[in-house]
């Protein structure tokens, strides 16, 4: 609550109690707004949806309010430069500019934080599915699904991208009917920025390269070139630790989580553990689709689609392994992507076919969660970002 306390001076300074009126209205707007984030939502627009979705959230209740939002060809995934004055989608389409490619959209974000259209190019593979932009904004990592490749594209200083300058073509398949080819799914950087790491759910595998931002290349890592998971468990997202020494991949066939040691000097991941993402008992169908570390890096959260649940985790701080907490229904059908706000108090799921976005608070003490009670209809949602 905001109080108040005028002496008779500043009654007098301010020119009576119209002034003080304006301040009031002022100091309470101002509060207001300080209390919301703001939430970009991608989406797939096979339906009704238009394709960008800005919303404000409430910050202490987790109240959600559209704001506005802008067309765009399936943008599936997102990612934002770390001023947050850009963003950058992918367009998860097979053929794009006439060329078997998806593409990837740039936008400029206004201080209201609606979105202006900045360029577009080819993501140099079909249906992209993952963006990493790095810290000093000078390249565009993608991950393209179909193609079963990862492409690196410049940003120029405004926010602009440059046609891609790299491309790798992944290799190899694995036993399950979805893994006839590669199917890269996800790419990240390391904390130091000098690996980038890509998870290819066709080949079972989660790929090493070295980052090379001066020259806009991605090359192989020199002591290791992949990390090889089980066979058939098709790695989907993969996310580091806060710590940087262990790296967690979540496996979409076979519902799974695998923790990794991650040596940040030699760029090496070595398997230490796999848990199942399911209860023991579980005989339906179900795909795990995305993971995530809290802030503070003592839990860890996968969300399994089918089952339409996110499984809570506790992090051994020793040795990075997970132990179960608790299993949570996304209150919606086929949860995809999720994301913990930038306070560490809410999680916030978005339900592919129920088309709906469910706000969750997280205990800070146990890190379980409990529907807030609040959502947002939503259109087919799959990608959530905060700014």
């Amino acid at each position: 609550m905001i109080k108040y306390n005028f002496s008779r001076r500043r009654f007098l300074q301010a020119g009576g109690l119209a002034t003080i009126g304006a301040v009031v209205l002022r100091d309470i707007a101002w509060a207001q707004k300080s209390r919301e984030m703001t939430l970009f939502i991608g989406t797939y627009t096979s339906s009704t949806s238009e394709g960008i979705y800005t919303y404000r959230m409430n910050s202490e209740t987790g109240e959600l309010t559209k704001f506005s939002s802008i067309k765009s060809e399936n943008p599936s995934f997102l990612a934002l430069d770390r001023s947050k004055r850009f963003l950058y989608a992918v367009n998860e389409v097979p053929q794009f500019e006439g060329k078997a490619s998806g593409g990837v959209s740039a936008y400029a974000i206004d201080k209201t934080g609606k979105l202006n259209l900045l360029n577009q190019r080819p993501s140099m593979g079909a249906d992209p599915c993952y963006l990493t932009v790095d810290s000093k904004r000078t390249s565009l990592l993608v991950a393209n699904y179909t193609g079963g490749n990862v492409a690196l594209l410049p940003i120029l200083k405004n926010g602009t991208l440059g046609p891609a300058t790299d491309v790798k073509q992944h290799e190899g398949s694995g036993p399950k009917e979805q893994q006839k080819g590669p199917h890269a799914h996800c790419i990240i950087l390391d904390a130091h920025e000098r690996y980038a790491l890509a998870a290819d759910l066709g080949s079972d595998k989660v790929m090493i390269y070295r980052f090379d931002s001066a020259a806009h290349q991605l090359q192989s890592g020199k002591q290791q070139l992949w990390s090889t998971l089980q066979a058939g468990a098709g790695p989907r997202h993969l996310v580091l630790h806060p710590n940087g020494r262990y790296a967690y991949v979540i496996n979409e066939l076979d519902s799974t989580l695998t923790t990794l040691n991650f040596n940040a000097s030699a760029g090496t991941l070595t398997t230490t553990d796999t848990v199942s993402t399911l209860p023991s008992g579980f005989t339906g169908v179900s795909y795990c689709a995305d993971v995530h570390v809290s802030p503070s890096g003592e839990f860890l959260y996968g969300s399994n689609r089918g089952h339409n649940s996110i499984v809570v985790f506790v992090i051994d701080e020793r040795t990075g392994k997970p132990s179960l907490v608790e299993h949570v229904s996304t209150e919606g059908n086929w949860p995809r992507n999720f994301t913990i706000d930038p306070t560490g108090r809410f999680l916030l799921v978005a339900n592919q076919r129920t088309d709906n976005v469910v706000v969750f608070g997280i205990d800070s003490q146990t890190g379980r969660l409990k529907p807030t009670g609040h959502s947002a209809q939503v259109p087919i949602p799959v990608c959530l970002k905060f700014n």
